[in-house]
């Protein structure tokens, strides 16, 4: 007969909370499906974890160091805490580093109101900027027929190569440069709508957290985000 497989569950506590992570579950979906709230700018559910935005960052009793939640295993007898005033500052700290790197003033854009870094950075209470304004200009590319990568307010979150890789199989976006010279590219550095690869599936619009990849003749504040994804996703799950 053939052998059966059986996962194994594990037992852990998150903020003093005693929680269940069955084999393989993050720290952050074992985190979200006890409702304790650890905030995110790179995950997305179904894509692949990367640990880019550092902002789940969380303290593991006999670690020295900060782990990130979301590509850390849950470990039985782990004892997390996921909310410190120790991780709250470093949370509003990574906030204001992300806008003073880039342009993000909210009044001016598309995704006022529906961006999560905007959210975010209510949320931690971080309602004025202490560290110097980068001022840096990126170019924004309008080639494409129906929508527009805007880089100022790019996040790197990488959220537009993973789903574009992962999900449509195009992988028509990727990243060039290091550090703060990093950016998002179409096709080795070619203007988006000259990409050969992309489908104009809409899919990397869709997860962008920021207003960095909109739709075309949105004004301010109308920028919403499909929510068609989750289905694909588990469609995927099915054929695998």
């Amino acid at each position: 007969m053939p052998e059966i497989s059986h996962y194994q569950v594990k037992t852990l506590t998150i903020d003093g909370k005693e929680v269940c992570a069955s084999e393989h579950q993050t720290i952050l979906e074992v985190a979200r499906e006890n409702n304790i709230d650890i905030p995110t700018l790179c995950y997305f559910n179904g894509l692949n974890g990367v640990g880019a935005c550092r902002l789940c960052l969380v303290e593991v009793k006999g670690n020295n160091k900060l782990l990130p939640a979301c590509v850390t295993q849950a470990q039985e007898g782990m004892e997390v805490t996921a909310h410190s005033p120790q991780l709250h500052e470093y949370r509003k700290l990574i906030i204001e580093l992300l806008l003073t790197e880039r342009s993000h003033v909210c009044a001016v854009c598309v995704s006022s109101g529906h961006c999560e870094l905007q959210s975010l950075a209510q949320k931690l209470g971080v309602n004025h900027v202490t560290l110097p304004y980068l001022h840096e200009q990126c170019k924004a590319d309008g080639s494409h027929r129906h929508f527009v990568a805007d880089h100022n307010r790019c996040v790197l979150c990488t959220r537009c190569m993973r789903v574009c890789d992962e999900i449509e199989g195009a992988h028509t976006w990727d990243i060039t440069g290091r550090g703060i010279r990093s950016r998002m590219i179409t096709d080795m550095g070619e203007p988006w709508g000259d990409s050969e690869t992309c489908t104009n599936c809409g899919k990397c619009v869709s997860v962008c957290p920021v207003g960095a990849l909109v739709e075309k003749g949105k004004a301010v504040a109308e920028m919403t985000k499909p929510n068609f994804l989750p289905y694909l996703i588990q469609m995927r799950g099915k054929g695998q």
